[in-house]
């Protein structure tokens, strides 16, 4: 049945539907529980001061809504991040605002932060943390991605607003400013405005101990990427996930859709995400964690990024293209990867590597010439 469904959801929906279709059907309870049943000590860590079963978590874009937390955990998660969610209910762009690019294992995405609003997800957070979320006890982490409405007057106010309507529900907190698709969100991403938003965010927070995180793009020169990096202890910032989308188009591409606008995610990014990782966790603080995003597409991804300097890593392309039982192999491999290569816990092997080419090499996700 599951096959089947997965067939439906790859080929015979549009992107948009699918994506519907797939949030509905975890909301509901229709997805099996693939990945809770086994444990691995290897992978657990407390970080963030959180504690988390394993470091592969669900990336912020699938359940907008906060709809489908349950549904999420049961694949296996060790952690998921809902949203992005703005003040106010938008719609987002138009549609066709999603595209697949099955050729090279990549999604090309212009939603716009579509979404309920504050309120809803509030809502919707409330009754789950009411009834729901005990069942996967303590080291089920739930992070609210926030973002600014698009025809906002005043943006800083609207992820002010948010943190304080949602942040009672959060395990932590991230702040977007790093979607290609709000005209104007990326200029945001520097040290002087991030400050200003992670003070106006975490006076609003409702417990002044929930970490907040930065989520950054991959399309910023070194030297303000270097810049923000430098300010993110000032700032008071938790951690940096790392990265959103890109808007770059890799002349490897090979889709018919390559050349649609919106922010570009899956294999493609892998590289080039895993670059930027590298880079931070050479200069950040060894306390500031990194989330690595882009191209998690297996556990040889997942693994790069953490000998790269990752703590937790995300993945959600290829959960759109490959189905819900990746997650609980993702964990099972990436045990045996470390495993491999003597690591007896997952701490061990966080930053081993300086190099995200080396890295890449290591665990096998890209194999040398």
């Amino acid at each position: 049945m599951i096959s089947r469904l997965e067939t439906l959801l790859a080929h015979r929906l549009s992107p948009d539907k699918a994506h519907h279709l797939a949030v509905w059907a975890m909301s509901h309870g229709l997805v099996p529980a693939f990945g809770r049943e086994q444990d691995y000590p290897r992978l657990k860590q407390n970080c963030l001061g959180l504690n988390f079963a394993n470091p592969i978590g669900l990336a912020a874009g699938f359940d907008k809504n906060a709809a489908a937390m349950s549904g999420s955990f049961r694949l296996g998660f060790g952690f998921v991040e809902v949203g992005t969610i703005t003040p106010k209910p938008q719609a987002g762009n138009a549609k066709p605002r999603v595209f697949r690019l099955p050729q090279d294992q990549a999604v090309i995405n212009r939603y716009g932060f579509n979404n309920d609003g504050a309120e809803q997800a509030k809502t919707r957070l409330s009754a789950w943390r009411q009834t729901a979320s005990g069942q996967f006890g303590q080291q089920a982490v739930l992070g609210i991605n926030i973002g600014a409405n698009k025809d906002s007057m005043d943006r800083i106010a609207d992820y002010a607003a948010t943190s304080a309507i949602l942040s009672p529900y959060a395990d932590y907190i991230t702040v977007n400013v790093s979607s290609p698709n709000t005209p104007g969100l990326r200029d945001m991403q520097t040290p002087e405005i991030l400050a200003d938003i992670m003070k106006a965010v975490k006076t609003e927070c409702a417990r002044p101990e929930i970490p907040v995180l930065i989520k950054l793009a991959p399309d910023m020169n070194e030297a303000d990427f270097l810049a923000v990096l430098e300010r993110l202890p000032d700032m008071g910032a938790a951690g940096v996930i790392l990265t959103n989308t890109t808007i770059s188009r890799p002349d490897s591409l090979r889709s018919p859709h390559k050349t649609e606008t919106g922010g570009l995610s899956g294999a493609p990014l892998l590289v080039s995400s895993t670059e930027w990782l590298a880079l931070a966790r050479s200069r950040l603080p060894k306390d500031i964690p990194i989330i690595g995003v882009g191209g998690v597409d297996n556990a040889a991804a997942a693994y790069a990024k953490i000998l790269a300097g990752a703590h937790l890593v995300q993945l959600y392309t290829a959960l759109a293209l490959n189905g819900p039982h990746i997650v609980a192999k993702m964990i099972h491999d990436l045990d045996t990867l470390l495993a491999r290569d003597g690591f007896a816990h997952i701490t061990d092997a966080i930053g081993q590597v300086s190099n995200a080419a080396e890295a890449l090499r290591i665990s096998g996700r890209i194999k040398p010439v």
